[in-house]
């Protein structure tokens, strides 16, 4: 398996692929599944879902980066045994506490309807959804051992196969049941998770299963290496694990601040109940969801980061830590910048086409700005991980929240600024989130900010490719009169327009191209021959 090990960006690549499958398979297949199932089942489908995820990322989030930053320290030292313990130690605590989580859901499950939810019918969606809990706990623990070797593509596979599994047992189950009832209906649609955890786990045993005569063939190159005890190896996976975990929590926490604040201080500033309610809506469900699209890149980025890092630093190897510091902060503003410039030029057209609602634009042209400091800051943060220092980005992400809250509660009431108040407040928190990161990256790493190649040749290409988007947007309308196609036509002008120019003035590398998977390789020679790739 060592040679088979992926550049971290290559397996960057690898994941947001995989990331962008799953995000668009789970945004296409509600759409259906409410024709089917209705308001009602739904609803009902939904209750549950929250009540999953809590409990899933309670039982898991944190470990995988903790497993995969412990692994690949341990191999960078050659301890290939040490490695495969910790895998083995892992596996054996991730199956424990998914086992112990799905009993908890099941025995709760009628209290949770009942007394917490308020709909009695709740009950059979959070018994059907239940297992998934164990059977995505234990692939948490695979994934985490193939990203501390550095290798992408079994994560990746597992997504797609575990995202397809899901959403074809949804509606066969949902079909099926329907007669019987929309809560059966909404059970058999909760089950889907659980179908796709198994799918998901089994393609990842094939693939360690077809791995392990060569994991097992380096064991042998280390049979003298001293084994670490299994209560030390659980100590320093929640030692890592749990920081991360509280991390997690924080975002969760804005939303409830914002829920429980913008909607008052709109009201504060004169809306009617009705009104505040709608602006919040365009704000959280039509806006917020635009902006954590892109950030699909830099979680997969920062989850390649973190054994890239720990590897790096194992070896004591201090150029490959700031080079690879530096390469994932380059990535991070090369995508961040013309996302958040897209987004600003053409918020108002853009939710015009997807939601039939132009006034959602207001919020998303403020709110996107937000995206270049929200990639940032998952990038910054898993460069930190990589390094042990799992508290820093919690207390900048905490501290980033205390200033969103300041500002949410004393804009939003101004009538003059209204939503936008909250829309600003949510940029802040990641502004100042990201920029402590990169503060503590330079005191702990070293690393310098090249304005010239990071920032300026960026900014240079975003710049380039707004004015295409400006002028393609009013030409195009001016003809044709249609404001989907020419939001369409200058997206995909802005696209171009912006490779182009950040090709030419050297932003962007041939070697970096290489590494974007199937159509990389290709894309590279091609600019090449143009004349417009350096080397």
């Amino acid at each position: 398996m060592r040679e088979k090990k992926q550049n971290f960006l290559q397996g960057a690549m690898i994941l947001t692929a995989a990331g962008f499958i799953v995000k668009l398979l789970g945004a296409v297949y509600r759409i259906p599944l409410a024709m089917i199932i209705k308001d009602e089942g739904m609803g009902i489908y939904q209750m549950a879902y929250p009540v999953y995820v809590t409990l899933l990322s309670i039982s898991t989030a944190g470990l995988p980066t903790a497993i995969s930053k412990i692994v690949s320290e341990k191999r960078a030292l050659n301890k290939y045994r040490g490695a495969l313990r910790v895998f083995h130690v892992s596996l054996a605590v991730l199956a424990g506490i998914g086992f112990v989580f799905t009993l908890l859901l099941i025995w709760s499950a009628d209290f949770l309807a009942n007394s917490v939810i308020g709909n009695s019918k709740a009950v059979y969606p959070l018994i059907s959804i239940a297992p998934a809990i164990f059977f995505v706990s234990v692939m948490s623990a695979f994934r985490g051992f193939f990203q501390g070797m550095q290798v992408m593509t079994p994560s990746a596979v597992s997504q797609v196969v575990e995202q397809l599994g899901r959403v074809v047992t949804v509606f066969v189950l949902a079909i099926i049941l329907l007669p019987r009832g929309t809560e059966y209906a909404a059970a058999g649609a909760a089950f889907g998770p659980v179908f796709g955890g198994i799918l998901g786990l089994l393609v990842l045993l094939a693939i360690y299963f077809r791995k392990k005569s060569s994991i097992y063939q380096e064991n042998r190159q280390s049979s003298r290496e001293s084994l670490e005890n299994p209560i030390s190896i659980i100590y320093r996976l929640f030692a890592f694990a749990i920081p991360i975990t509280l991390g997690g929590l924080i975002i969760p926490v804005m939303n409830l601040a914002d829920a429980a604040i913008v909607n008052r201080r709109l009201q504060v500033a004169g809306f009617t109940i009705k009104r505040a309610a709608e602006l919040y809506g365009q704000l959280t469900g039509l806006a917020a969801p635009l902006v954590n699209f892109p950030p699909v890149l830099t979680i997969a980025l920062a989850t390649s980061l973190v054994p890239a890092i720990s590897e790096a630093i194992a070896r004591k190897n201090h150029a490959l830590v700031t080079s690879r510091t530096t390469t994932g902060i380059r990535i991070t503003l090369i995508f961040g910048l013309p996302a958040a410039a897209g987004l600003h030029l053409l918020a108002t057209p853009i939710m015009e086409m997807l939601y039939d609602n132009p006034e959602a634009g207001i919020p998303l042209s403020v709110l996107s700005f937000g995206v270049i400091f929200l990639t940032l800051n998952q990038t910054s943060a898993g460069i930190l991980q990589g390094t042990g220092r799992t508290l820093i980005p919690v207390k900048n992400l905490l501290f980033g929240a205390v200033v969103k809250v300041l500002l949410n509660y004393t804009l939003t009431a101004i009538p003059e600024i209204n939503i936008k108040g909250a829309a600003f407040g949510t940029v802040a928190a990641f502004m100042v989130s990201s920029l402590l990161n990169l503060l503590a990256v330079h005191k702990f790493i070293g690393f310098r900010f090249d304005v010239k190649q990071l920032l300026l040749k960026p900014i240079i290409a975003t710049a380039s490719m707004g004015v295409g988007v400006v002028f393609t947007y009013s030409k195009v309308l001016e003809v044709t009169g249609s404001s989907n196609l020419s939001t369409l036509t200058a997206i995909g002008v802005g696209v171009v327009v912006y490779m182009l120019i950040l090709l030419s003035i050297g932003g962007i590398y041939e070697k970096d191209l290489k590494l974007i998977p199937v159509i990389g390789p290709k894309a590279a020679d091609l600019f090449k021959k143009i004349g417009i790739l350096r080397g």
